[in-house]
């Protein structure tokens, strides 16, 4: 795996290495020890998988608060999305910044996402599929969100969200 550095203090691309011959590829898509040299929490303690049906479905930004801050490595395994974070560690020195990747099926690219951070993507295209690892169970009372338009973080979306949940609709401005 390449990891490469964001311009989020933390925040890597992920790339796969693959080894390919007459039958396609291989590739490792984890590796508990590479992420430790990176400095990453190489922790799983679930897996989630999300389905959008339609273009232009939104999820996030969303976050969880401590103790139960999350770290995720975030995979699209079908389709295409735009998926953003957002520094919300006010100590960073990246704090309130934002970062934007495509990532689609075909390329085998993956982000990771640090404890502490916002995050959210928009499908791109119909029957669209992401995968995520997570450092941490879910804990509903630790659930946070920020609105995927705050001004606060200025994200610029590839374009407006057609489906969005009331909830992630709901969210407030981010609360410095």
């Amino acid at each position: 795996m390449r990891f490469i550095e964001t311009p989020l203090k933390g925040a890597f691309v992920v790339e796969l290495e693959p080894r390919s011959d007459e039958r396609g590829f291989f590739a490792r898509a984890f590796c508990r020890e590479e992420f430790l040299a990176h400095g990453l929490n190489p922790a799983v303690m679930q897996c989630n998988v999300s389905f959008n049906p339609v273009r232009g479905t939104l999820r996030g930004m969303h976050y969880q608060i401590a103790p139960a801050q999350e770290s995720k490595l975030v995979r699209c395994t079908r389709g295409a999305i735009f998926d953003a974070m957002v520094d919300l560690r006010p100590e960073s020195p990246t704090y309130l910044r934002w970062f934007g990747i495509e990532l689609t099926a075909v390329g085998h690219t993956m982000i990771y996402v640090p404890e502490g951070f916002a995050h959210g993507y928009l499908s791109l295209v119909d029957d669209t599929e992401v995968f995520y690892q997570v450092s941490e169970f879910y804990r509903p009372d630790h659930e946070r969100g920020a609105r995927w338009n705050d001004p606060s973080f200025g994200i610029k979306w590839p374009f407006e969200p057609i489906v969005i949940s009331n909830k992630d609709r709901s969210h407030p401005d981010f609360q410095r």
